[in-house]
């Protein structure tokens, strides 16, 4: 019998919300078990948001430095597989940089890191150690993005011309931060976010759907970004022109001060024989427009999928999938990969998908280069 991984996760107690939904993802296969944490910043808080999920006392951690210490001083065989960070973004590189040191396994939450400097550490670190690093996109979990991807790469579309991307949220159409919420005050104070506010949280989920849909990088990048609400510190509304290689064009479009839009991430690709369709808030239908007959309508769970997709399905078609089935695709792929490392095996060939730490140290440059951008009289910047 294989035993499920064990995971120390940082951050992610008490009222956080995304932390929950890396533990349902992390253990809806049954390949990956909560064992320690260092669940706040607070330790007080920390040990009693250990408790409330049942974390043995003297796994629960007042701080990410204790948890690595006392993860590393227990007995191989019953130490953590791999450290899961679930912080605000100014947390991300000290944490993954001494879990990768420290030996373990790294998952981090996006944007990876704040600046391309340290996310170039990170890329080193991996390479050096040969570790296992996740970044949670996880919207590239969905069984229509790896359809979608596929039929790209074997070149349904022929010629790929043009890519638009757009994640339109409204939640941050007033000055909520100033409100006591605690998901608004982190993502715009800049100390905390980094240089970005709408660009990092949203916009960069936005380029990596892209760049997993198409296999297609921008190299230039012409954006306006814009703080729309007053009294606000980063960016909150962008739109980016974009060149991607092989002479594709794009429209990327990132704003949280859209009023009446939810979770509005949506895609359309375009190529001279056809394009694709995609919607988050209707995962199971994606929607396929060839050149010269009618739409065609793809829905998640048929044999007709490519078998990548029909991998990340769990149920039959009809029962919708969504959120936490998509995230916990991205967490079987990097299970997959660390029984992998153990076992000095090679992953088969639907094995181990999940986004690297090379394409997060993509997505922090691509984040820094727009920002720059917007700030410039220059029309284009090179990524």
């Amino acid at each position: 019998m294989i035993r499920p991984l064990r995971y120390g996760m940082v951050g992610g107690g008490r009222n956080a919300f995304i932390g929950a939904v890396h533990r349902a993802a992390a253990a809806l296969d049954q390949q990956g078990v909560l064992a320690a944490g260092a669940l706040s910043s607070e330790p007080t808080r920390a040990r009693e948001s250990a408790r409330d999920l049942g974390i043995a006392d003297d796994r629960g951690y007042g701080s990410w430095q204790e948890l690595l210490d006392g993860e590393r001083a227990r007995p191989e065989d019953d130490r953590i597989d791999l450290v899961i960070i679930v912080t605000p973004n100014d947390v991300h590189f000290p944490v993954a940089k001494a879990a990768l040191e420290a030996g373990f396994h790294v998952v981090c939450d996006k944007p990876l890191v704040h600046t391309s400097a340290q996310a170039q550490e990170l890329v080193d670190l991996v390479t050096s150690t040969g570790l296992v690093f996740g970044v949670t996109y996880n919207y590239t979990g969905y069984p229509l993005v790896r359809h979608s991807r596929d039929m790209v790469s074997n070149g349904e579309l022929v010629e790929l011309r043009k890519v638009v991307v757009q994640y339109s949220q409204g939640w941050l159409a007033t000055l909520v931060e100033a409100t006591g919420n605690k998901q608004a005050e982190w993502r715009t104070d800049p100390a905390r976010s980094g240089v970005a506010g709408a660009m990092g949280d949203i916009g960069s989920h936005a380029e990596n759907l892209m760049a997993t849909i198409t296999g297609r990088h921008a190299t230039h990048v012409n954006a306006d970004v814009a703080t729309v609400v007053e009294g606000r510190l980063l960016d909150d509304d962008a739109a980016v022109l974009l060149r991607l290689d092989g002479g594709v064009r794009g429209l990327l479009v990132a704003s949280q001060i859209e009023t009446g839009s939810e979770n509005h991430l949506r895609i359309r690709v375009h190529g001279s024989e056809g394009s694709l369709h995609w919607a988050q808030e209707e995962p199971n239908l994606l929607v396929h427009t060839p050149a010269s007959g009618p739409s065609r309508n793809l829905r998640r769970g048929n044999d007709y999928l490519s078998p990548s997709a029909q991998k990340a399905t769990r149920i039959p078609p009809g029962h919708p999938e969504g959120y936490i089935e998509a995230f916990a695709n991205v967490y079987l792929g990097v299970f997959e990969a660390i029984r992998a490392h153990g076992a000095g095996s090679r992953l088969g060939a639907l094995e181990g998908q999940f986004p690297t730490v090379e394409d997060g140290a993509r997505g922090v440059r691509f984040i820094e280069r727009v920002i720059e951008s917007g700030a410039s009289n220059q029309k284009w910047i090179e990524v």
